[in-house]
């Protein structure tokens, strides 16, 4: 069985984060591993009063999951929310010693990363420390095989403003990082995924719908990770990451759910039916 590691969020009564990344990764039969920087009951967003996870125990938990040699049979690493540069740091050189890692017994010849660059957002701008965003842009993205930020964090990464999907291109081939950027410039009731690397650029675009549930980030991160360690070619992950995040918003809305229905949607994130419109950048 295919093994991801994740160092991330945990937040137990919302769908989002690394908690919710679990779920996205076993229904495609990928064996979840969560390392928590944060460990939260609920939201953030709703005033949690939960705890950072102190650098020394991030830390000896790794180890300890290192010392099952469970390293060398991480076939996928998921990063996304850190509170501490310090995290930040810990993680790199986890990412370091999985890819240096024997990979004897493992499921795929090497470990594929993604770096989800979680930093902020519209219309609030950063919701990390400025420290920690500029150690995830020094440390994790240069390392990473590819990076799902959203449109404020790829601004972010490239120092300037990015308004248009010929903008969105040309800002992932100035980082040099293949990248899956979510909330896309497209048509006035449409929202926009869209893949770019060295060869080409695909955008995604389904209906945009109100009142959308948190958690589509770490959704699509988690689901485009998926596919690739499936074997999709990356365009193809991506477009079935759109699909995903189509369908689950969907339901989300017309279930009157407050959170993200990953459990309840878990076969449909595996062959979701959700249409989306296809366009060559």
């Amino acid at each position: 069985m295919p093994l991801a590691l994740i160092v991330s969020s945990f937040v137990a009564a919302s769908r989002i984060g690394g908690a919710a990344q679990q779920y996205v990764l076993a229904a495609h039969k990928i064996d979840p591993v969560l390392a928590p920087t944060v460990l939260f009951g609920r939201s953030p967003a709703k005033g949690a009063l939960g705890e950072i996870t102190p650098p020394d125990v991030l830390s000896r938990m790794l180890a300890d999951i290192e010392a099952d040699a469970l390293f060398g049979l991480v076939d996928l690493m998921l990063t996304g929310h850190f509170s501490l540069p310090e995290q930040v740091e810990i993680a790199a050189g986890v990412l370091e010693r999985v890819r240096g890692a024997d990979r004897d017994g493992a499921f795929a010849d090497k470990p594929i990363v993604v770096v989800d660059p979680i930093m902020g957002d519209v219309p609030g701008g950063l919701y990390v420390t400025p420290e920690v965003a500029e150690a995830v842009a020094r440390r994790l993205v240069p390392l990473a095989d590819y990076i799902t930020p959203n449109l404020w964090e790829l601004e972010r990464l490239v120092g300037h403003g990015v308004e248009t999907a010929a903008d969105v291109r040309a800002a992932v081939l100035e980082l040099e990082v293949p990248a899956l950027v979510t909330s896309v410039p497209a048509r006035a009731d449409e929202v926009g995924l869209m893949y770019v690397d060295g060869r080409q650029a695909v955008l995604f675009t389904h209906p945009r719908l109100s009142k959308v549930s948190n958690g589509t980030g770490d959704l699509v991160a988690a689901s485009f990770g998926a596919g690739l360690v499936e074997g999709l070619a990356p365009v193809d992950a991506a477009e079935r990451a759109a699909r995903v995040a189509a369908e689950t918003v969907k339901a989300a809305q017309l279930w009157g759910s407050q959170e993200l229905p990953i459990v309840a949607l878990a076969g449909r994130l595996v062959r979701p039916t959700a249409e989306v419109r296809i366009e060559r950048v």
